[in-house]
C-alpha cells in the first residue's frame, strides 16, 4: 500500500523547487511562482480524484462525469491542468501554455478566483515573463520547476490529514519570509505572534473575523484556527496584488472557501461596506505596517465613514490611522481589537497624543503588551500588541505586560514560544475575568493601571512607566577587590623574575 503524503514530503520537493529560481529573480518574487505552482498542482490533482470518483459512480460514463464535475469546488479546463502543461514541458512556448492555463483556470472559476472588480489571482505573475531569462533559459527552468512539482502526489486520498496541504504552505511562506529580507513583513507575520494574537481576541461562536492588512491571510487564518468553535465567517483586504492573490489561495488550501479576501488599499478605499458604512465585525485583527508614509492624510480629511473623528494622523505615521479603521470596524459594545504597532504608538505627542488620550477617554483600551526584540522579519525592532475593547462597561483599568524578555533566540528572529505565549494569555484573561487589582501583578512584568494613572501620565503608555525592569547592580565589595589586585600583582612579579631568569640563559 502507498505511504500517505506528509507535510514534510510536500515541504522538502517544493522548497528543492526554489533552486529554479535562485539567484534569477528576487525572493520576495520566486515565492509567488512556487505557491502558484502548488495551488494549481493541488487543485488538478483534487479535480483529477473526484473526477475518478464520478467515472466509477456513472459506470465510466464521461459525459456525466463531466456534468457532475461543474458542480465541484474548481472547475479544471482540460489545458489548465498540471498534467497537459506537464507533458507539455518540451514545448517551445511552455511559459505561454502556462499563463494560457492560469488564465482559463481563472475564467472557469470566476467567483472563486477574481476579485468583485474583475481582478484574478494569476494577473501579476507570468511564466513567460523575461525575467526569468532569455527563452532557452526560462524553458529549461520551467521544464525543471514542473519536473520537480510531478513528484507530489496531492490527491485528498493519498495526504495524512486534512490540514497538511495549508500548513505547507504556511511552511513555505515563513521560509520564503526568511529569505526575502526587508519585504518580508509586507506578507508574513510570524507564527508565534499569530497565535498570540489570536489567543488573546478569541472569537466566539459566530464571529465575524477581519483583517485590514491581511497579507498572505496567516494571521486571519491563525485567528480563525483558534475561535470556539467552527461557525465564523472571514474577512480581509490587502493593498498589494500579487500578496492578496497568496491570500485568496492560502484561504482555499485551508479548506476556508467562503472567506471574502478583497484587494485595494483599506484606508483610501475599504472594500468592507454594508450600505453607506463600514461593515461591522466581532474580532479585528491585524499586523499593519509600520510608520507607513503617505497613508492618505491628505484625501481623508473628510473621512466619510468618520473613522478620524478622534484626530487625524500625521502624514509621515499612518499607525493610528490603521488603529482608528480597527476600531470603527468593530462592533460596538461587544466588538474586540487586536493589533501590532511599533513602540512609538505609545508615546508619540502631537496629533497621535490627542488621538491616544481620547481613545483611554472613551474607555476602549484594554491591554498593551510589550514584545521581544527582532520577531519580525524586516526589521529588529521591538513591538507592541494593543488589544482595545468596545465593551469594557463600567471597567476602566489597563492591563500592562512586559514581555520583552521572554523568548527564545532563533537562527534570523528571536521566538515566542508555547510557553511565553500562554503565560502573557492567562495574565490577560485573569484581568478580564476582574481577577486583578489595580498596582503590580506580577514583579517585572505586569501591572494594571487605573483611569488616574494614565492621566496623571499624560495618556503616555510607555511601558516601562508602569512595568518596572529596573535590576540594581550588585554591589561591589571594595576590599575584595583590592585583595584580588594584590595577588594578581604578586602573581605576575613572580612570573615577570621567572621570565628574566630565562632570558639571561638564553643570552648565554
Amino acid at each position: 500500500m502507498k505511504s500517505k503524503v506528509k507535510t514534510k514530503d510536500i515541504n522538502s520537493v517544493v522548497w528543492n523547487a526554489c533552486d529554479t529560481f535562485r539567484g534569477v529573480i528576487d525572493p520576495s518574487q520566486y515565492k509567488d511562482y512556487i505557491l502558484v505552482m502548488l495551488f494549481l498542482k493541488y487543485v488538478s490533482d483534487v479535480y483529477s480524484e473526484k473526477h475518478e470518483d464520478y467515472l466509477k459512480k456513472y459506470n465510466g460514463d464521461k459525459e456525466r462525469a463531466d456534468r457532475a464535475m461543474q458542480l465541484e469546488r474548481f472547475v479544471v479546463p482540460s489545458n489548465s491542468h498540471f498534467n497537459f502543461l506537464y507533458d507539455s514541458r518540451n514545448e517551445d512556448n511552455i511559459g505561454e501554455l502556462i499563463d494560457i492555463g492560469l488564465a482559463d483556470l481563472e475564467e472557469s472559476n470566476r467567483e472563486k478566483l477574481t476579485s468583485a472588480d474583475g481582478a484574478g489571482i494569476f494577473r501579476n505573475i507570468s511564466f513567460n515573463s523575461s525575467n526569468l531569462g532569455d527563452k532557452k533559459e526560462k524553458n529549461a527552468r520551467l521544464k525543471n520547476l514542473l519536473q520537480d512539482f510531478v513528484k507530489l502526489d496531492l490527491t485528498p486520498s493519498h495526504l495524512e490529514g486534512k490540514d497538511i496541504i495549508g500548513d505547507a504552505y504556511e511552511f513555505l511562506i515563513a521560509n520564503f519570509a526568511s529569505d526575502a529580507g526587508k519585504k518580508a513583513g509586507e506578507f508574513y507575520t510570524p507564527a508565534g505572534v499569530s497565535t498570540l494574537l489570536a489567543e488573546l481576541t478569541k472569537s466566539k461562536s459566530g464571529a465575524r473575523i477581519y483583517d485590514p492588512t491581511c497579507g498572505s491571510a496567516s494571521l486571519l487564518i491563525k485567528a480563525a484556527q483558534e475561535a470556539e468553535d467552527n461557525n465564523f465567517s472571514l474577512y480581509g483586504q490587502e493593498a498589494n496584488g500579487s500578496t492578496w492573490a497568496l491570500a485568496v489561495m492560502n484561504m482555499f488550501l485551508h479548506g476556508f472557501d467562503n472567506a471574502s479576501i478583497r484587494w485595494g488599499d483599506t484606508l483610501r478605499n475599504p472594500k468592507h461596506i454594508e450600505g453607506d458604512a463600514l461593515m461591522k465585525f466581532d474580532t479585528v485583527v491585524a499586523n499593519p505596517p509600520f510608520s507607513l508614509d503617505k497613508w492618505g492624510q491628505d484625501e481623508l480629511e473628510d473621512d466619510k465613514f468618520s473613522r478620524f473623528s478622534r484626530g487625524l494622523p500625521p502624514k509621515s505615521k499612518g499607525d493610528w490611522a490603521f488603529i482608528s479603521h480597527m476600531i470603527e470596524s468593530a462592533y460596538e459594545g461587544t466588538g474586540k481589537v487586536g493589533v501590532v504597532v511599533p513602540h512609538g504608538v505609545l508615546f508619540r505627542g502631537s496629533a497621535e497624543g490627542r488621538i491616544r488620550k481620547k481613545v483611554i477617554e472613551d474607555n476602549l483600551l484594554d491591554a498593551v503588551i510589550g514584545l521581544p526584540a527582532n520577531l519580525f522579519f524586516g526589521t529588529g525592532i521591538p513591538a507592541a500588541i494593543l488589544i482595545f475593547n468596545k465593551g469594557k462597561q463600567n471597567r476602566k483599568e489597563t492591563l500592562f505586560i512586559d514581555a520583552s524578555d521572554h523568548y527564545v533566540s532563533g537562527k534570523n528572529q528571536n521566538e515566542l514560544l508555547p510557553e511565553h505565549i500562554e503565560r502573557i494569555v492567562l495574565t490577560y484573561e485573569d484581568f478580564k475575568a476582574d481577577k486583578l487589582s489595580p498596582g503590580i501583578i506580577e514583579e517585572k512584568y505586569s501591572y494594571v493601571a487605573t483611569y488616574k494613572e494614565l492621566q496623571e501620565n499624560e495618556f503616555n503608555l510607555n511601558i516601562p512607566r508602569y512595568v518596572d525592569t529596573f535590576e540594581e547592580e550588585a554591589e561591589i565589595d571594595i576590599t575584595a577587590v583590592q585583595q584580588e589586585i594584590d595577588t594578581l600583582e604578586k602573581e605576575l612579579a613572580k612570573v615577570q623574575e621567572e621570565m628574566r631568569g630565562y632570558l639571561k640563559k638564553l643570552e648565554l
